[in-house]
């Protein structure tokens, strides 16, 4: 089944707005790196995301942990949650630290291919 990364920023703006919030705010309690969620929100990169991240968001939105997981997947969200902005802070880092590692591998993996670019374009013909 294919992924609806523009109907999971949908709902997290909806939400966003309708509890008077800002992005660093969403950030901030979700802990949630800042360019993770703009990125969800505003729908400008489209990769697989931790589990954690949307359970993360899901939770301080004030939804159950597996709502954005169902609306990224074309299901039914699970009931509501009780109170927003009480999600697991020690999974929210923990997802945010494996979000930024894998930007970074992301980035190693780019230099690596340049790299091997300029390292054959430097080499003498044989």
């Amino acid at each position: 089944m294919s992924e609806d990364w523009a109907a999971v920023a949908k709902a997290i703006n909806e939400r966003v707005n309708a509890l008077g919030w800002r992005q660093r705010e969403l950030a901030d309690r979700s802990r949630v790196s800042q360019a993770i969620v703009r990125e969800i929100q505003h729908h400008t990169v489209e990769r697989r995301r931790s589990t954690r991240t949307l359970e993360s968001l899901s939770s301080t939105l004030g939804w159950h942990p597996q709502h954005l997981d169902a609306v990224l997947h074309g299901r039914t969200p699970p009931e509501q949650a009780e109170d927003p902005g009480r999600g697991d802070p020690l999974a929210s880092r923990l997802d945010a630290v494996e979000d930024r590692l894998a930007e970074i591998t992301e980035r190693l993996d780019d230099l690596k291919t340049d790299l091997r670019a300029v390292a054959e374009n430097v080499r003498p013909n044989r």
